[in-house]
């Protein structure tokens, strides 16, 4: 049994419930399990790194403090939330200077046994593909996915360190896992422009258009997100009659895995799921 410490963030407490739902039972099919940290707090993705330097450091600080009490690794779903707390602990172990300002606002000093990991990363580096490959009872065959990381769960890679930065190839290895074909395209770290969604929704829209447009050449069925800031704008930033399904990649392992409650994950979302759901449907029959 690996236990890690669960960050939902935010996000999964609102928009991406079906996200921490997923999570939730994938990592239980897998024998994860997680520990939800007592009294977590917002990581200040989005804005605060913007404002004011130490408090960007200094929030995530805080997690990292409550996981290091209860002496496990922390896992976050959220690539804007992993991404700022694997800066923060990138700070904490290799600045000293910042890392003492940081101790100092949280009141907590690093010993080092906390390791930052995104969802993804957990299931490939603690778990393993071959794991995912024998749970799987649900071939998802015929299904062509475009694998889509972001900008932020790979990015920058002297701080991510898991997965190649320009081209990565874990979140392509685990659909593969789940008897779907990874398609190769263009698209797979394009950055989605979750952060201008408000201020600038112009720009948003033509990242986002961009995107699904790379996957369609690719011949993608759906797009497979690791992000619920990502997801958000893959559905709600999308042009006008732009069809292509996105998901989270938990959603189809779970779909693979033959899981209860799916389909609960899937009518959530806001864009019809319809060809997911048929892939399946031919799998199974």
């Amino acid at each position: 049994m690996v236990r890690l410490a669960y960050y939902p963030g935010c996000s999964l407490e609102a928009t991406g419930k079906e996200y921490d739902a997923s999570a939730r039972a994938v990592c239980q099919a897998l024998g994860i399990e997680l520990v939800e940290l007592e009294d977590w707090n917002c990581c200040g993705a989005t804005s605060v790194h913007s404002i004011d330097h130490l408090l960007a450091l200094a929030l995530p600080a805080r997690n990292l403090a409550l996981a290091q009490k209860v002496g496990l690794d922390i896992v976050a779903p959220c690539s804007a939330c992993y991404n700022r707390l694997r800066q923060t602990e990138h700070a904490l172990r290799h600045d000293r200077s910042v890392g003492r300002a940081i101790e100092e606002a949280v009141g907590f000093n690093f010993l080092g046994g906390v390791t930052v990991l995104s969802l993804l990363e957990a299931l490939v580096r603690r778990v393993g593909v071959e794991a995912v490959a024998d749970r799987v009872v649900h071939p998802l065959r015929g299904l062509r996915v475009a694998s889509y990381y972001g900008c932020l769960l790979v990015r920058p890679p002297e701080v991510t360190r898991f997965d190649r930065p320009e081209n990565p190839v874990h979140l392509d290895e685990v659909v593969e896992a789940l008897g779907a074909e990874a398609v190769y395209w263009r698209g797979k770290t394009e950055c989605c422009g979750a952060s201008h969604a408000i201020t600038n929704p112009e720009v948003a829209s033509a990242l986002v258009g961009r995107i699904l447009a790379l996957a369609r050449e690719a011949g993608a069925d759906a797009i497979v997100t690791t992000c619920p800031l990502c997801q958000t704008s893959l559905e709600l930033r999308r042009p006008a009659g732009e069809a292509i399904p996105a998901v989270y990649f938990t959603e189809l392992m779970g779909l693979a895995f033959g899981l209860p409650g799916t389909r609960t994950w899937l009518d959530k979302h806001l864009v019809d799921v319809g060809p997911v759901l048929s892939a399946v449907v031919q799998a199974v029959s």
